[in-house]
């Protein structure tokens, strides 16, 4: 730790001269204290039926204004100011420590020695505090009593305008923002506008390409730690949240939040242009992408082109053959997890598709709406040759091969 000293000027006074500040509305004569003019009003302007003019005195005392300070002490450093003589001393004596504890890894300085002392455990990695439920450990103690109202469900602030409670108080200054409707942290690149400093860090990110954080299993690289740990419950298959009406399962509170939608049938998003109407804004923006025929994914081996990339990527696992989804009960495999899971029901014999006329049931939704043509009379297929009509392409397809 590192000691420096520096000069300062200990006290300067401004204003030496007298000010006569207190008025007496009787005479107008000023005096420079509350006492003096009080034994001027009770002796100067006694009145005959009242010899004790204690509540004159009391009443003009009580309207006088507070004085102006006729002595004050400057901090040479910075612009505090005092009129007391000991808060200049002891404002000074901060700044001289300010400059005593200097931490040797980075410029962190300290007014107290404990608190450097507290703060080189960042450098070292020492974390002294541990909870005793879960594997938390942490530098300080507070932060060890803010973590454990985690465990004990302890929400002692709230909102006043919605339902929200949180466990600190910084945590709520940033819910109301939401209210307010503040963004006070702005993007100098492009128009994004943020509540918090670390959410524009976060963002910058974006402009600069810097993926800090990196799976140690796959090539997977991202830019925040919790994105990260999300994407480690794919290796690990945990699935923490999972759904209380049927037995769905997912990684992100985010995930299960949509899925429940599907129970209450709630779809917030709807098209300005067909009846379409979903849980996500996302899916809103795919689905737009029909519309405007815009398809921003291609693929550079043949002509390909699609509207989401995650299209693209499962597609060019044609063109290299892979098939990374596989059956553990049989040899198949198939480049879509999709594909997997309806072969699944080849094995379990589950058929979720049902026709609400007869008793069809089906493993994939695709057959129910072919299905729901023989019942309609629709026929979307025709022979350009003769009169021939059917349901599927696929029908079509092998009839032309009687003209051949």
């Amino acid at each position: 730790m590192k000691q420096k000293s520096v000069n300062i000027l200990t006290k300067r006074t401004s204003g030496a001269s007298t000010k006569y500040i207190f008025e007496c509305d009787g005479c107008s004569k000023k005096f420079s204290t509350k006492d003096i003019l009080a034994k001027h009003i009770s002796y100067s302007h006694k009145t005959q039926k009242n010899q004790n003019n204690t509540t004159a005195v009391r009443t003009q005392l009580e309207q006088t204004p507070v004085p102006q300070l006729t002595e004050i002490f400057n901090c040479d450093i910075c612009e505090f100011k005092t009129s007391q003589k000991g808060r200049i001393l002891a404002h000074l004596n901060a700044h001289v420590a300010e400059q005593v504890y200097c931490c040797n890894n980075c410029d962190y300085k300290s007014i107290k020695k404990d608190n450097l002392q507290k703060y080189m455990k960042i450098h070292t990695g020492e974390k002294p505090f541990s909870c005793n439920i879960c594997k938390y450990q942490c530098i300080y103690k507070s932060h060890l009593l803010t973590h454990m109202k985690i465990h004990t469900g302890e929400k002692p602030f709230s909102c006043n305008i919605c339902e929200y409670k949180c466990i600190t108080k910084s945590d709520l200054q940033r819910h109301m923002k939401i209210h307010t409707g503040e963004k006070p942290f702005s993007c100098n690149i492009c128009e994004y506008k943020c509540i918090t400093k670390s959410d524009l860090q976060r963002h910058m990110k974006i402009h600069t390409g810097e993926k800090p954080f990196s799976c140690n299993i796959c090539e997977y690289k991202c830019i925040t730690k919790s994105d990260l740990q999300k994407h480690m419950r794919i290796h690990t298959g945990e699935k923490p949240f999972s759904c209380n009406i049927c037995e769905y399962k997912c990684i992100t509170k985010g995930d299960l939040q949509r899925h429940m939608k599907i129970h209450t049938g709630e779809k917030p998003f709807s098209c300005n242009i067909c009846e379409y109407k979903c849980i996500e804004k996302s899916y809103l923006q795919k689905h737009m992408k029909i519309h405007t025929a815009e398809k921003p994914f291609s693929c550079n081996i043949c002509e390909y082109k699609c509207i989401e990339k995650s299209n693209l990527q499962k597609h060019m696992r044609v063109h290299t053959g892979e098939k990374s989804f596989s059956c553990n009960i049989c040899e198949y495999k198939c480049i879509r997890k999709d594909n997997l899971q309806r072969h699944m029901r080849i094995h379990t014999g589950e058929k979720p598709f049902s026709c609400n006329i007869c008793k069809y049931h089906c493993i994939q939704k695709n057959n129910l709406q072919k299905h729901m043509k023989i019942h309609t009379g629709e026929k979307p297929f025709s022979c350009n040759i003769c009169e021939y009509k059917c349901i599927t392409k696929s029908h079509l397809q092998r009839h032309m091969k009687t003209h051949t």
